[in-house]
């Protein structure tokens, strides 16, 4: 399986962090986030690698052409974002019509890898997508689902003011081929996944919630939680169907 790595962020709520360093690079434990995921990623069954770049792509470049996995990695820079499912559009002929992964790499986590890639495989009929989920203690920051008794998504709530629960989309993806069509058939370069592909997906979305860590270190509070709560843990059985 290949996937598609979203690293082009500015970061823009961890200045004047990310003013010099890009928000894939930033320091949990003395060691880049980027390094973490694509530890993750191989060590867990995917074949290749495809990073987008955009703020500070030289370091992003430097650092994946010294990386041990530096053979598996492609990256392609975006002069203007394109957004989450603009960067899979733009980039469908990498994927080769095959099934496909897609994450934000802006995310800390230790989820499984392999079991994610077997529930999507033993996915209820018609389903053409498997999302990771995880719970929050910030619902109002994140998008909330809500699920059948089959684990399929039913609701997805955006960033609401009282949203109804704290199971949310953990922003780990994947897609059947058929996914790509749909972005295409906007008529747009800039497509965001959360609020214009996703949604149009309800009943058809697997939803497998990770027991491990996961945690968006997207401002400072988030980065210094993280760096107070994530163990560097063996990967040992990270991901079950997630409860209702």
């Amino acid at each position: 399986m290949r996937a598609l790595l979203l690293a082009a962020g500015i970061g823009s709520r961890l200045r004047p962090l990310t003013s010099t360093t890009p928000k894939c690079l930033v320091l949990v434990h003395g060691r880049p986030l980027l390094d973490y995921w694509l530890d993750l990623l191989f060590e867990g069954g995917v074949q290749r690698a495809l990073l987008n770049t955009h703020w500070l792509a030289d370091q992003v470049r430097g650092h994946a052409a010294a990386s041990p996995w530096r053979s598996r990695i492609e990256l392609v820079h975006e002069n203007e974002l394109l957004g989450t499912g603009g960067t899979v559009l733009a980039n469908r002929d990498w994927f080769q019509n095959e099934t496909f992964l897609v994450a934000h790499a802006d995310n800390l986590t230790d989820f499984d890898v392999p079991r994610l890639i077997e529930a999507h495989r033993s996915r209820p009929k018609g389903c053409v997508m498997t999302m990771l989920a995880f719970r929050t203690d910030d619902p109002r920051s994140c998008g909330i689902l809500e699920l059948d008794r089959q684990k399929i998504v039913t609701a997805f709530h955006e960033k609401v003011e009282n949203p109804p629960g704290n199971l949310a989309n953990g922003a780990v993806y994947i897609f059947e081929p058929e996914v790509i069509a749909d972005i295409a058939a906007l008529g747009k370069e800039f497509v965001d996944l959360s609020t214009e592909i996703i949604p149009n997906y309800l009943g058809r979305i697997l939803c497998v919630e990770t027991d491990g860590y996961h945690r968006d270190i997207g401002n400072p509070e988030s980065l210094r939680r993280a760096q107070s709560e994530f163990k560097q843990r063996p990967r040992s059985g990270g991901a079950t169907v997630a409860r209702s």
